[in-house]
């Protein structure tokens, strides 16, 4: 791919908001923004909205003497989806990207973007490729720093320079994803979205909403957007560290990760779909809620529904994959479900995983557990490819990774 030639923007009127919600991770907190200040484009601010941390994270900030970085305290641990709201409520920029106190900026990240943005007048989101890095020891079974592409997701499409997406492919993204099907990658990290976006969107309440809120509102902007540009250059690096949601997922501690992101869901919701709601991960519900707020907020404009149905398969599959697995309360978790699966699901889904349970002996176990999460067809199977090279730290790949070849 020919790197895209870019601009001296020192006096560009442009301006970029990073925002960076944090709460005890002052080590990433730190990487993260360095991965800002390091971008050769200047006119942007970044909005470090503090969750009550125990660590001086206050501290850190006045150190660097830069009055572009804005810090903000909550007075009392907030759920993620409020944290999130308090950062883009005190950000003043033309286009915002939410960017993980644990993830970087790549090199170049503002100078390609204000390019591409005057290049096609002013889209309402742009959405781009990423790295996904993982510190050592973080996947299970994996000891040293893994990073991979993104680029063969399908909202890409193979391509190899920026293109706009059809309004009828986005709206498809947003129906897959109320049907419990990821085509496209929700991260935030993903999009960076216009202030006019966002000042429109307005109408239906907090830009970001529900106990997953880039869930909700990377949906939201597949509906509402006119003009999404989807880049293909990996511009922005993913972290998952021994302090990421995506750290207790893979290790079989997500209630600690719920605990980590205090999501909170809206108990009026819950106890409309409490004859819909299974017990199981906690991932699966609050996808289900984050898609009842998309279905709330939209549905009078578009003709979509969530798909309780297939909510109900993937949590169950979800359940029996742990039971095999042996996972911790696995046990009583599928006691819990017998109570509440119909009949219909107990002849379709029940028998058959039981049975497979009793009789695929024990050293089969884990590729079965495998098959049957597989069977729900929530996450289709794509691959990944690696990038060779050691990388310690999410500053390693920034300074090593040339995000435009």
């Amino acid at each position: 791919m020919p790197p895209i030639q870019l601009f001296s923007g020192k006096q560009n009127n442009m301006k970029f908001s990073v925002l960076l919600p944090t709460r005890n991770r002052l080590d990433l907190l730190a990487m993260a923004i360095q991965s800002v200040r390091s971008q050769s484009y200047d006119n942007w601010e970044i909005i470090v909205s503090d969750n009550c941390s125990e660590e001086d994270v206050a501290g850190q900030i006045k150190s660097l003497r830069d009055s572009r970085i804005k810090y903000f305290r909550t007075t009392q641990f907030i759920p993620v989806t409020d944290n999130w709201n308090n950062a883009l409520d005190k950000s003043v920029g033309d286009y915002i990207i939410m960017l993980g106190d644990d993830d970087c900026l790549m090199q170049g990240y503002f100078f390609t973007l204000c390019k591409l943005i005057e290049k096609y007048n002013a889209p309402d989101f742009i959405y781009t490729d990423a790295f996904l890095y993982a510190y050592p020891g973080v996947i299970p079974g994996i000891k040293e720093g893994q990073l991979r592409k993104y680029s063969n997701r399908k909202i890409f499409q193979s391509a190899h320079k920026p293109f706009w997406l059809e309004r009828t492919q986005a709206i498809e993204f947003a129906k897959d994803s109320m049907n419990f099907k990821v085509t496209f990658d929700y991260n935030m990290q993903f999009s960076l979205v216009s202030r006019k976006l966002i000042e429109k969107m307005k109408r239906y309440g907090q830009f970001y909403q529900s106990p997953y809120p880039d869930y909700y509102a990377s949906n939201a902007m597949m509906l509402k957007a006119d003009r999404i540009l989807i880049v293909p250059y990996s511009l922005v690096t993913i972290g998952i560290s021994s302090k990421s949601f995506g750290f207790f997922y893979f290790n079989d501690a997500e209630s600690e990760g719920n605990e980590f992101l205090n999501n909170l869901p809206d108990m009026g919701m819950v106890k409309r779909l409490q004859n819909v709601i299974l017990p199981g991960t906690a991932m699966n519900t609050s996808w289900l809620l984050s898609m009842e707020t998309l279905a709330v907020n939209f549905s009078n404009e578009f003709e979509i529904n969530v798909n309780y149905a297939r909510y109900r398969i993937i949590q169950i599959c979800a359940i029996y994959a742990g039971l095999i697995l042996d996972k911790k309360g696995a046990q009583e978790t599928y006691l819990q479900l017998q109570e509440k699966m119909s009949r219909s699901e107990k002849l379709r889904l029940g028998l058959w995983f039981s049975t497979l349970y009793k009789i695929v002996p024990g050293r089969y176990r884990v590729s079965l557990a495998h098959r049957i999460q597989e069977a729900g067809g929530s996450h289709p199977k794509i691959d990944m490819p690696s990038v060779a090279g050691e990388f310690n730290t999410i500053l390693d790949v920034f300074n090593k990774i040339d995000p435009l070849q």
